[in-house]
């Protein structure tokens, strides 16, 4: 009589109705639930509780669980269920409003498959491994359990086919980030920003979503052979920004003048009367040019450069050669040194005229010898 009876209520339902249910029972490979305003029992295969495999059960649900349910199948005593159908036709919906809008949303990482990563929307969404980052990753596996903001950029319901981009998200951020920085940075401002990698012929800085050039020259007052004998990558430094090409998205930077220059406080260094090494520089018509400090150099007017007549600084000076010179003159205001190595000569030429040579000692005067020989005669 009890199986005639279920044999009716069976019968009462169809493939495809949605049905809410309480879960009564769990066991390893399927779960029982109680259908409301109904005595039938509702079976729910482990496979159809999520899209993703379940090991056990009980991961997905518990004991007292109220659930809706789609019937997938009529048997003579009990009704086939899948809570897994339900979320996908929810989940499909949702996926096709976000796929036309281009909506951003957050996604729980539940697998790292061979490929990519899985992420569950109710259904199956994948993302490529080339589609996880901007940039190549080697190893996947610490992306479990993360939570990953993507788009749908692929999506097929008759295929089952759900294809996000993490990738893409962090693209545009990132683009949305230059134009940003790009729009707000001025020409002549000191700004932060992180050395990001370094090249033959300079530096490139993160402004904080696009990158500016220092260029070899710009990174010291002093000479610089190798960049990376001045600044390292990852390191943070201040910058001023030199000129900005917002049609091109390249910004020129300097290190170099955000730093005292080489002339600050020179006459603190330098006082009239100091006698210090040199390197000649330059030579010109009128003059030498020789560096007595980094980055600071000095005039060796031609009047100064010897006691004899010259035409030419050329005649007696050599670019590179060390010299020696005396400082006539600091301008700091002004940038400039004067310095002469003739009055150099003329010390030394004075030194030898006072200089008096004196008779060595050897126990006995030559007007004593004489005498002797003298008396002797005597």
């Amino acid at each position: 009589m009890a199986e005639d009876m279920n044999q009716v209520e069976v019968k009462e339902f169809n493939v495809g109705d949605v049905i809410t249910g309480k879960v009564t029972k769990i066991e390893e490979k399927q779960v029982y639930v109680e259908l409301e305003n109904s005595k039938l029992d509702g079976i729910i295969p482990i496979s159809e509780l999520s899209s993703l495999h379940v090991e056990q059960a009980s991961d997905i649900v518990s004991e007292n669980d109220e659930i809706e349910l789609i019937v997938i199948k009529v048997e003579e005593n009990a009704l086939i269920l899948s809570k897994r159908a339900v979320l996908a036709n929810k989940a499909w919906d949702e996926l096709e409003e976000k796929y036309q809008s281009g909506e951003v949303f957050e996604g729980v990482v539940k697998d790292v498959v061979k490929g990519g990563l899985v992420i569950d929307l109710g259904v199956r969404g994948f993302i490529p491994a080339s589609l996880v980052e901007n940039y190549f990753v080697d190893d996947f596996s610490g992306y479990k359990d993360r939570v990953l903001t993507v788009k749908v950029v692929e999506l097929d319901r008759e295929k089952n086919r759900v294809i996000l981009s993490h990738r893409a998200v962090v693209e545009e951020q990132q683009k949305n980030q230059k134009q940003a920085v790009l729009a707000s940075i001025k020409v002549g401002e000191i700004v932060e920003g992180k050395i990001q990698r370094i090249t033959d012929f300079g530096a490139f800085v993160d402004l904080g979503g696009i990158d500016g050039l220092v260029h070899i020259s710009q990174l010291s007052h002093d000479h610089v052979s190798k960049p990376s004998d001045v600044v390292n990558e990852g390191q943070l430094v201040n910058v001023k920004v030199l000129s900005i090409d917002r049609d091109n998205e390249r910004i020129s930077l300097s290190i170099k003048e955000t730093l005292p220059g080489p002339w600050a406080n020179i006459s603190e260094k330098l006082s009239v009367g100091d006698i210090v090494d040199g390197k000649v520089r330059r030579l010109v018509s009128f003059g030498a040019f020789v560096e007595v400090l980094p980055g600071v150099e000095g005039l060796v007017h031609i009047s100064q450069i010897s006691n004899k007549h010259i035409g030419t600084p050329h005649e007696v000076l050599k670019e590179g050669e060390q010299v020696k010179v005396k400082v006539l003159e600091v301008n700091e205001k002004d940038q400039r040194i004067s310095l002469s190595i003739k009055d150099l000569e003329e010390n030394l030429e004075e030194d030898y005229r006072n200089y008096e040579p004196q008779e060595e000692s050897s126990g006995f005067q030559l007007g004593e010898m004489i005498g002797d020989q003298l008396n002797k005669l005597k």
